[in-house]
């Protein structure tokens, strides 16, 4: 076969930056839009200028109310051009601009007068086009014609009618039901896709109906659906009907699975792919009833469409999982495939391969595989590790060849997740595998000396710490240690210093050498490199000599810490430098606040109760049960999401106060965690008020005072909000009021009588990245192709002078509040563009995916692509205002 020619970088960039669209602009399309008023149209013209105008629409160029009347005015003159080509960019034009009600009326007539016509292409246009734009008084006028439509002899028409309904039935739900026996007509017809198109109506018709769904089932089950589509699509329809039935009690028989199996004897691929995929995910499913469908996939493993041969490898990967050994007859067929020129159809079959081998095929599986893994992308290579860490604990024996390949893969190029999938996987072989410690943790040392992510670093010096000093060799170990102290960043110098002091601790011979390393790292220009230091040189006594080191110093290094960190850090910050040291023990072991203390702002007082800034779903659920249990939230239902805290006072304030936001469909409450930091004072009947002027759309419905706040005893106040479902942002000013008892210090008694004051807080605001939950997802890519291009929305942002990409990456992360993917908020050094992929779940639980493409602009200067895929246009367009206000 002839080699194709390769063109040089310089043509491949011209080539794929060249687009007949480039560089034209709304103004001068508006301008050209005047050919559609000229007495003589020129057909050609006209239609080059609607696909300009379509190209903007569709490029996220918006019309203003004055600009599209004016263009679809123009449009409809071209109604009296006979040319068919141009009749068919107008009704896509009139599509795309969905002109108002009261503009609707002047194509109706036209439109109608259309779907009566003698051509064919011009009924079936007409139709879609006074569907997309009518309501449902016109739609009662031209029901008649639809109906006539769905039964019409031309498979053309009846298509363009079924689909319209398909639609409609969001809309007008009442109006199509009343099509059921036209659409039953439609399903018994000849043209594949009419019956294809009729199939799907009359389902959706009849699906909250569980036994309307079984009979339609039952019925056409018996032979009457000829479209390979439909046939597909009756499949699936038939799998829901029998997970939601139960086997026959006496035989054991599913009812419908014989026309499942029947369907793997059809002529088209599609149709038989469907049923044996349908019969694999079959719940409790047995392997008399898998064989036939896998007999069928591995004869599509041979077949010569790839498209065939990705389908019957996926879903066998997926049977493998569960049903193993049922996979195995498969094995050599797949063993063919590594070497596929698709690489998804390649990594589909190692992984499965890997799932379902034996013992003696590794180290020929491994070969294969080695020579595989450079062509692949890093999202394919995770999933091969991570099978081949499930094979290395399924056969221990087998370590060594396993171990090899992940360090050998270990050293190669790659992002960020992908090495940390191969760290972990070594990490949990050592950990369940004990012969493989000593060659897994020197791997895991290569690795760190020229690892660029400080996560692993860390990471990996925290286990050499704690697994190093038991293998029968440490002192090997402290070389690759030290190196960091002396190469690496602050955080990886002070986890090194750490895992020093963990070898000098453990290995009494080795103190002696430690305690050097140790005094020299107290010259570090850092200070928690050199405050470890100095804590670890004082710990391990003797100047270094060889002594045993007391249980107290491993306990302290190796143990786990009994008292709550947030005590710790108050008991700390509470302290005064005196001649009686600080002693650990008399820190609080009970959590004193609910459910989880925030971490503090430097230099100021524990502001009470709140989540950590990434909550985590214990703290969320922390919240709810907290919320739940107060009489007047009772009600509000799913706590959809809390935010990080809100400081609403400055550091070294009387009064600490910060707030979480919990957001619910119809309700906001705020928490207001309060801390009264003057000793002298208590508080009595503590409570926000908070104005909501310019947050009009709230309306406050309960709040919920604090009875009493003693000094240094952080508590909880709460109002809440009432608000119209969906992303509803506004602005609140907030005083805290309250009554002031003094207190005798001596006796720590309150005074009887109370003085009422108030405190003024900062306002707080109600943004939409309230309304954004963080969710990540396993595949990104996956998930973006299966979202679909249909609710995207792509546009540009300067960002203005940065320090850094990295900097800028984070800031729009924390602007949107979602989910970094597959390690992309790790930006490489020294790099000049970078990719960030985010994921969440807006409110009302509409999943959001998100592209972020960044570049520097100039000096200093930073651009973004933000490129936005929802279930639904709103919830994209609500992340591109995030981005834009914030």
């Amino acid at each position: 076969m002839a080699q194709p020619l390769i063109k040089k970088d310089d043509d491949r960039d011209d080539e794929a930056d060249y687009s007949p669209f480039l560089g034209i602009e709304k103004g001068a399309v508006l301008q050209e839009a005047r050919v559609f008023n000229d007495p003589q149209l020129d057909p050609r013209r006209c239609s080059q200028v609607i696909t300009k105008s379509l190209y903007l629409l569709n490029q996220g160029e918006t019309f203003t109310k004055v600009e599209a009347t004016e263009v679809f005015f123009a449009v409809t003159k071209l109604f009296q051009s006979r040319d068919l080509g141009l009749r068919r960019m107008v009704y896509l034009m009139i599509k795309e601009l969905s002109p108002s009600a009261d503009e609707v009326i002047i194509v109706t007539s036209s439109l109608m007068k259309d779907m009566n016509s003698k051509t064919d292409m011009y009924r079936a246009n007409a139709i879609r086009v006074l569907c997309r734009i009518t309501d449902g008084t016109l739609l009662t006028q031209i029901e008649r014609y639809l109906k006539q439509a769905i039964v019409d002899k031309n498979p053309v028409v009846a298509s363009a009618a079924l689909v319209s309904g398909i639609h409609l039935l969001q809309t007008n739900p009442e109006i199509v039901k009343r099509w059921s026996n036209e659409v039953q007509e439609a399903v018994q017809s000849r043209a594949a896709l009419v019956q294809f198109h009729a199939l799907a109506l009359l389902h959706q018709i009849r699906q909250n109906d569980r036994l309307a769904v079984s009979k339609l089932v039952t019925s056409l089950t018996k032979g009457t659906v000829r479209s390979p589509l439909a046939q597909c699509l009756l499949i699936r329809y038939t799998s829901q009907v029998m997970r939601e039935s139960n086997p026959n009690t006496a035989t054991g028989e599913r009812p419908f699975f014989d026309y499942l199996e029947s369907c793997l004897r059809h002529k088209a691929e599609m149709v038989i792919f469907e049923a044996a995929r349908a019969i694999t995910e079959l719940s409790d499913v047995h392997t008399r009833e898998l064989t036939p469908a896998i007999t069928v996939l591995q004869l599509f493993l041979s077949s010569s469409k790839p498209v065939l041969r990705f389908a019957a490898v996926r879903t066998l990967n997926k049977v493998a999982m569960t049903h193993p050994m049922a996979v195995t007859n498969c094995n050599i067929d797949m063993e063919s495939l590594i070497s596929d020129q698709n690489r998804s159809i390649a990594t589909l079959a190692i992984t499965t391969l890997l799932k379902t081998g034996n013992e003696s095929s590794v180290d020929r599986l491994m070969k294969q595989i080695t020579n595989f893994m450079s062509d692949i992308a890093d999202e394919f290579k995770i999933v091969v590790v991570e099978a081949i860490r499930s094979l290395c604990l399924k056969f221990p024996l087998k370590y060594r060849s396993l171990m090899n390949f992940l360090s050998n893969i270990l050293r190669e190029e790659g992002g960020f997740e992908y090495k940390k999938a191969i760290v972990d996987s070594i990490v949990i072989l050592i950990r369940d595998i004990p012969d493989a410690k000593e060659s897994g943790l020197f791997h895991l040392c290569e690795f760190i000396e020229d690892c660029e992510f400080t996560y692993l670093s860390t990471q990996i010096l925290h286990f050499l710490g704690n697994e190093g000093p038991k293998t029968s060799d440490p002192s090997k170990y402290i070389r690759y240690i030290y190196n960091r102290v002396i190469l690496e960043n602050a955080t990886v110098r002070a986890s090194a210093v750490s895992t020093l002091a963990k070898f000098g601790a453990l290995v009494d011979s080795l103190k002696p050498r430690i305690y050097v390393l140790l005094r020299r790292c107290l010259f570090d220009c850092d200070d928690e490199v050199r405050d470890r230091a100095t804590l670890y040189l004082n710990m391990l006594v003797g100047d270094g000599s060889v002594v045993e080191t007391g249980k107290d110093v491993k306990d302290f290094l190796f143990g786990s810490l009994n008292i709550p960190l947030i005590n710790l850090e108050t008991s700390l910050k509470n302290y005064e430098p005196s001649e009686e040291a600080f002693n650990i023990d008399s820190v609080p072991k009970e959590v004193k606040s609910q459910p989880l203390a925030e971490k503090k702002a430097p230099g100021k007082k524990q502001s009470a109760l709140g989540a950590p800034p990434t909550a985590p779903t214990s703290s969320s659920d922390a919240y709810e049960r907290i919320l739940s249990a107060i009489p007047e939230f009772s009600t509000f239902g799913h706590l959809f999401k809390s935010s990080a805290p809100v400081e609403l006072t400055e550091a070294e304030t009387e009064y600490a106060v910060n707030v979480v936001k919990h957001i619910y469909d119809g309700h906001v409450v705020f928490q207001y965690n309060c801390t009264n930091t003057i000793p002298e004072q208590l508080l009595e009947d503590v409570m926000v008020v908070v104005d909501a002027t310019e947050a009009e759309d709230f309306s406050e419905t309960a709040s919920k005072p604090l009875k009493s706040l003693p000094y240094d005893s952080p508590g909880q106040t709460f109002v809440a909000f009432e608000k119209p479902e969906g992303a509803i942002l506004g602005k609140f000013s907030n005083v805290l009021k309250f009554n002031v008892k003094e207190v005798d210090p001596s006796t720590g008694e309150a005074e009887e009588d109370s003085v009422e004051d108030e405190y003024q807080l900062e306002d707080l605001e109600v943004v939409a990245a309230d309304y954004v939950l963080r969710v990540g997802v396993s595949n990104f890519r996956n998930a973006w192709e299966g979202m679909g291009p249909d609710c995207e929305r792509v546009d540009e942002y300067g960002l203005g002078v940065r320090e850094s990409l990295a900097e800028a990456v984070s800031a729009v992360i924390n602007i949107l509040g979602m989910q970094p993917c597959e390690g992309t908020e790790v930006v490489p050094n020294n790099s000049r563009s970078h990719t960030c992929l985010l994921s969440g779940v807006f409110i009302g639980n509409v999943k959001v995916l998100v592209r972020l493409s960044f570049g520097i602009d100039g000096p200093k200067q930073v651009a973004m692509k933000l490129a936005v895929r929802s279930e639904d246009q709103a919830v994209s367009d609500a992340i591109h205002e995030i981005v834009s206000s914030g």
